[in-house]
């Protein structure tokens, strides 16, 4: 008989694929108020702060984790809540329609519905670019992640990463405010996401058949270019990406009133509008592998 964290587990991955995201009354929406209302009174320029207002709000969650496994249909409710592959999807398939459509007006509108890059400084390429590096990037944060400490952890390892997830993209960035108070939020995220980058890069690698590409191009850009991302986890994710679709990602981007110049990833042409379509499809292939692989391991549990 399977375990109930798989039950769970698969119960929650379906309601996914169901219902995706409201667009109200999301519980991510509201943990997120629940943090930017707390930072307003204990914000302070220093690392004590930060770590103190983010071990408070992880604390909660896991605690809440252990309350929702004792309830029948805690775990599905929580896995439901912390995945977005669907909602990522969906996001993505509109973004491949615009840009097939040479819509410039209506890209720039809904890219901000996947990064926080300026809009207005992307030409049809540069949103096609960002969309691309989004769907790999939140692939794992929003799917392979949570599914990989839900499998490990339960409920609380569900919650708890989806809160540091969560937090990071708040007060995470390099900026004045931010520089000391985001630092343990940023280093936690980082420590998290450490095994399910790579997971999700190995499964890229696997199913790069499925867009066309081949896993020995998708293991070479992972090897040769997964290090020059200034981000540790977003690194490899986006190079095994580049390399299954035989595409170029990286380069100059406007990101948070900077401009930065990331260094390249993978080989080949820059993104076209038909490959956000393409790496939508690999998307969806590697969130069902995990989806696989979380539902076994955690049935394989005592």
């Amino acid at each position: 008989m399977p375990a109930p964290l798989a039950l769970g587990l698969a119960a929650g991955i379906a309601l996914d694929a169901l219902i995706a995201d409201p667009r109200t009354a999301h519980p991510v929406a509201a943990f997120g108020g629940t943090a930017a209302a707390l930072e307003r009174r204990c914000w302070a320029d220093s690392r004590g702060a930060g770590l103190a207002y983010a071990t408070t709000l992880v604390a909660g969650c896991v605690g809440l984790g252990f309350l929702a496994e004792r309830v029948p249909a805690g775990v599905a409710v929580c896995t439901w809540a912390v995945l977005g592959g669907t909602t990522l999807g969906r996001e993505a398939g509109a973004m491949a329609r615009l840009l097939e459509a040479n819509d410039l007006a209506g890209g720039r509108k809904r890219v901000t519905h996947l990064c926080g890059r300026d809009p207005q400084q992307l030409d049809v390429a540069g949103l096609a670019r960002a969309t691309v590096e989004s769907v790999a990037e939140n692939t794992s944060d929003a799917v392979v992640a949570p599914l990989f400490w839900g499998a490990l952890l339960g409920a609380p390892g569900l919650l708890g990463y989806r809160a540091v997830n969560t937090l990071d993209a708040m007060v995470g960035h390099r900026s004045t405010r931010y520089g000391r108070f985001g630092w343990a939020a940023a280093r936690a995220d980082d420590a998290l996401n450490l095994a399910p980058a790579r997971l999700t890069a190995a499964l890229t690698v696997l199913l790069a058949p499925v867009v066309g590409g081949h896993p020995r191009d998708a293991l070479r850009a992972w090897r040769q270019d997964g290090h020059k991302h200034p981000s540790p986890n977003a690194g490899p994710v986006e190079a095994s990406f580049a390399g299954a679709l035989g595409r170029t990602l990286g380069g100059r981007l406007a990101y948070a009133g900077r401009v930065e110049d990331r260094p390249l990833l993978g080989d080949g042409p820059a993104p076209g509008a038909r490959d956000v379509a393409r790496a939508t499809r690999l998307a969806r292939a590697v969130s069902l592998a995990a989806a696989g692989l979380a539902v076994t391991a955690a049935g394989a549990r005592r």
